[in-house]
């Protein structure tokens, strides 16, 4: 089902144009302009992904940025970069895709406050505080040994994200930090790309407990695609998909579960998704299983858009 408005909250194409020479409208990769304007609208959250071995994170996140900024120049009929949220229904109006510029890992800040804010002014919306070994922040998911939570410039980003109106990104963080954000946070927060652990027991995936503290302050969290986030066997289909969301529906998540599919981060994809153009059939596997529609535009698009309304 293509006719929903669809809001996929990560996607890491853009280190694949840099790093592939690749071009943003049609490529080989799991998104591309093309197929995502097939969708009735469509809105992408775009990562610039920074790599814990990178030596100069700043620069690595400019670079990207900017090989993002040449595409979206050469596509300016096709896709608009979105600053605040009025500006999406517009872009939608055109039939242009809606790009939310993201940063993945914090350690792009080097634990200076002012490249946080030149990141708001290059228009970044979104960034997830780690990735999953420390940085400046604090500890992310695979800190061996490590227990820790928020730096206290972690805690500062927090407070700052919040003022400029950024979306603070829980995804990869450890337990210990998600706290420290959930009890720092004056906003709803979000794990872009973030399973159920119940349902696989993996550690870049949310408890219980952690998803209902996100029902209860309003954030949300995107479905991964990354099928060992989905299956311990590390293949998966769209029934695993189906799993996890229907787990955090139990958990009275209704409105606070969406689409984060991990498109060209992850190596594979779940059997039937080969790339942007089949997440439509995920939103028919629900109304299958007697979803309202109403339900299903949740999902697809409108729990994430009412955040971003909130904050941007």
């Amino acid at each position: 089902m293509k006719n929903f408005i669809t809001l996929d909250a990560h996607c890491d194409v853009i280190l694949k144009l840099l790093d592939e020479n690749q071009e943003l409208y049609t490529n080989t990769c799991h998104f591309d302009l093309q197929r995502a304007r097939e969708y009735r609208g469509f809105i992408q959250f775009f990562a610039a992904f920074i790599a814990p071995d990178d030596t100069n994170a700043y620069r690595r996140a400019i670079n990207m940025l900017k090989k993002f900024e040449l595409e979206v120049a050469k596509n300016t009929g096709h896709i608009a970069v979105i600053r605040e949220y009025g500006q999406i229904a517009d872009a939608l109006a055109q039939n242009k895709v809606a790009a939310v510029l993201t940063i993945e890992n914090g350690a792009a800040l080097q634990g200076e406050m002012s490249k946080l804010e030149e990141f708001y002014q290059l228009g970044v919306r979104s960034i997830s505080l780690t990735w999953n070994g420390s940085n400046e922040i604090g500890c992310g998911v695979g800190c061996d040994g490590l227990t820790g939570g928020l730096t206290p410039f972690g805690f500062d980003v927090v407070r700052r994200m919040n003022e400029l109106g950024m979306l603070v990104d829980v995804s990869h963080i450890n337990e210990a930090s998600f706290w420290d954000v959930m009890d720092t946070s004056s906003a709803p927060i979000i794990a872009s790309h973030s399973n159920a652990k119940k349902m696989c027991h993996h550690k870049r995936n949310l408890t219980d407990h952690q998803f209902m503290a996100l029902v209860k302050t309003g954030g949300v969290a995107g479905i991964n695609l990354c099928p060992p986030f989905l299956n311990e066997s590390g293949t998966a289909d769209i029934n695993d998909v189906l799993r996890h969301i229907e787990h955090f529906m139990s958990l009275g998540g209704e409105d606070n579960i969406g689409m984060g599919a991990d498109l060209d981060g992850i190596s594979t994809t779940p059997v039937g998704i080969n790339g942007v153009e089949d997440l439509g059939k995920i939103f028919d596997a629900l109304l299958s299983k007697n979803y309202t529609e109403e339900q299903v535009k949740k999902i697809a698009g409108l729990n994430f858009l009412r955040v971003l309304e909130n904050i941007i």
